[in-house]
């Protein structure tokens, strides 16, 4: 939802952002008039618009320099002040095809339009068109559908901006054309877009990619392979700490800690329905005894396997599998990106088993839970989704899919959170709840996921023992908690902007000793900080006093303990905090006694 609640594709900067993607083809054809058009959406916060520039003198793609982009802006936010109307219209496929004769990508877009495949912007449409939208301004005409604005002032120039160029593969295939990029955004006012560029601001400086490396929490290598993650000890270790809180927390509320293989045999994946559905994006099988195996792509077939593999009673139900399982999708190299797309990831997932009486309780625990874990780890800002049946493609009937729907709606309202409806929105094998956390800078990150699923337990022919000696059907609840690891590692670096709450912080406390001759006493400090629990570092380098706190802060380290020939005297030390703050001088015990009650209680203060 956008601007008091109405659908973003129904707003006011809608319409804007997608006139301005216009406009700025309109630019883009002024300095590269053979250019060939491609797509221009609104998207969040923006607007991009591909092009095909040609090839450049060594048969390479032709791209945007960034004086191009400087000149393009300038040309966009004149030809904004111009005023031209936008004017819709309507043409035949026929008419369509011979007006767009110069436009190979507007061509193919027309004949899957007819076909009934794709919608004006590459999405996906259920039924065939005889005729095709069309938008014009001045002489730029567009094979489009709108919404746009009326005229081009009603798009402020001074509050237009392109952000950046880069490499696109038509219809995001790796196979088809490499194209250009343009990416920019477009706002009601100056002041709107000043706020939004500051906001850009603050999330480049909370990039997880650009503090990974200077935190030395984790890297990539081609050596290993693009969206494989190395985690160093500095980001293990934070890692760890999260997986040991949650995983004690999962024990503590009734679930079973499982384990299962890395990869499995085609069978189980050819009942599953992954091999039918999936396929694309898991990894090529594996050759072993004469048999394919598969790297797994979800968890949920060896947890149901484990079900099965003794009758359960009616009073077993219900039961709670979780696991850190680690798995493995094929992502188009194009899409991976630092901690938050990647090919090789570890899920907390879990899967529960219940009878239909036990339903609706599960999905309060469940959600419940989610929001206890999320809130430990100092997330307390949530948006939720529901999503619901799409009508023409779902696993079961409606009667059937109404009772989880309308349990999962009710648990949302019990919890007091916001939420959206997704209509028509579910996966065909049942309702769902998304959870997303609004981090520092108001951005939604996807994380909680509680998902029913008719279809496994039917392909799997799942069953428990009633009351009444009969055989019957369990319910199954997919529920990712964090999601992945390594997104939910991303997120919690750029939340924080890698200052870690104290419990979570790899390296808590650094003794500065001021001189040499004070390094004895830093050394039995930070022996008795250990010995309380606590993580330390002596900096005992010939650095200045001053570049060792520095050096501290910006590694996001809580305290530097300062000792000098007052702290030797008296048993104390100096406390300074990453923020800067000098707190002056206190006991060590009074020191212990605080840090560790923080970390016992998972304080996000300091």
């Amino acid at each position: 939802m956008s601007e008091n609640n109405i659908p973003y594709e129904q707003s006011d900067l809608y319409r804007i952002r997608h006139s301005a993607a216009h406009v700025m083809a309109e630019a883009v054809l002024e300095y590269f008039p053979e250019a060939k058009l491609a797509i221009g959406p609104p998207i969040e916060d923006g607007f991009y618009y591909d092009f095909d520039l040609g090839k450049d003198e060594n048969g390479k793609p032709r791209t945007f320099l960034p004086e191009d982009l400087g000149k393009i802006e300038a040309k966009l936010q004149e030809l904004l002040k111009q005023n031209a109307k936008f004017e819709q219209s309507t043409k035949t496929v026929a008419e369509a095809k011979k007006f767009f004769a110069d436009q190979p990508y507007k061509l193919e877009l027309i004949d899957e339009l007819a076909a009934g495949k794709v919608d004006e912007m590459g999405n996906p449409i259920s039924e065939p068109v005889s005729e095709v939208g069309i938008y014009q301004h001045r002489n730029f005409v567009d094979l489009c559908r709108g919404p746009h604005v009326g005229f081009t002032k009603q798009v402020k120039a001074n509050a237009v901006k392109i952000l950046r160029s880069s490499g696109a593969y038509w219809r995001g295939d790796e196979n088809k054309a490499q194209l250009q990029r343009i990416y920019g955004t477009a706002w009601h006012n100056r002041l709107e877009l000043d706020e939004y560029l500051k906001r850009l601001e603050e999330a480049k400086k909370r990039d997880h990619r650009k503090l990974g490396k200077e935190l030395d929490l984790y890297s990539t290598t081609p050596e290993v392979g693009g969206g494989l993650i190395l985690w160093h000890p500095k980001g293990g270790l934070v890692r760890h700490l999260a997986e040991e809180f949650c995983k004690n927390e999962h024990l503590a509320n009734g679930y079973d800690m499982v384990y299962s293989p890395h990869i499995g045999r085609s069978t189980l994946w050819q009942t599953s329905g992954h091999l039918t559905w999936y396929k694309d994006d898991m990894y090529s099988a594996i050759q072993i005894d004469e048999e394919e195996y598969f790297l797994k792509p979800m968890n949920c077939p060896f947890h149901i396997m484990i079900y099965k593999d003794k009758m359960h009673s009616y009073r077993d139900l219900p039961l709670r599998f979780a696991e850190w399982g680690t798995v493995y999708r094929y992502e188009r190299s194009g899409v991976m990106h630092g901690l938050m797309r990647v090919r090789g990831f570890t899920q907390d997932d879990a899967h529960l088993f219940c009878r239909q009486d036990q339903m609706p309780e599960e999905i309060d625990r469940a959600l419940n839970f989610c929001l206890h874990i999320l809130r430990s780890f100092g997330m307390d800002k949530f948006h939720a989704y529901l999503s619901t049946r799409d009508e023409k493609k779902s696993a079961g009937d409606a009667e059937r899919w109404q009772e989880p729907t309308e349990a999962l709606r009710a648990a949302l309202e019990r919890a007091g959170l916001d939420y959206d409806i997704d209509e028509g929105g579910a996966a065909f094998y049942g309702p769902k709840i998304d959870l997303k956390m609004i981090d520092a800078l108001g951005r939604e990150w996807q994380l909680s996921t509680i998902q029913f699923d008719f279809n496994l337990p039917e392909r799997f022919d799942m069953t428990y023992i009633g009351q009444d000696g009969e055989a019957h059907r369990p319910y199954m609840i997919h529920r990712a908690l964090l999601g992945s690891m390594e997104r939910f590692m991303g997120v919690l670096i750029e939340h924080y902007a890698g200052a870690f709450p104290l419990w979570l912080a790899p390296v808590q406390v650094v003794m500065i000793p001021i001189t040499d001759r004070h390094v004895a006493y830093a050394e039995e400090v930070a022996k008795k900080l250990q010995d309380a629990g606590l993580r330390v570092d002596v900096d005992d380098s010939n650095e200045r006093m001053n570049k060792k706190i520095r050096n501290a802060q910006l590694q996001k380290v809580p305290y530097m303990l300062v000792v000098g020939d007052n702290e030797v005297e008296n048993d104390t030390v100096a406390v300074r905090t990453r923020e800067n703050e000098d707190r002056g001088a206190i006991s060590l015990a009074e020191f212990i006694a605080q840090a560790t009650a923080l970390v016992t209680t998972k304080s996000m203060e300091l």
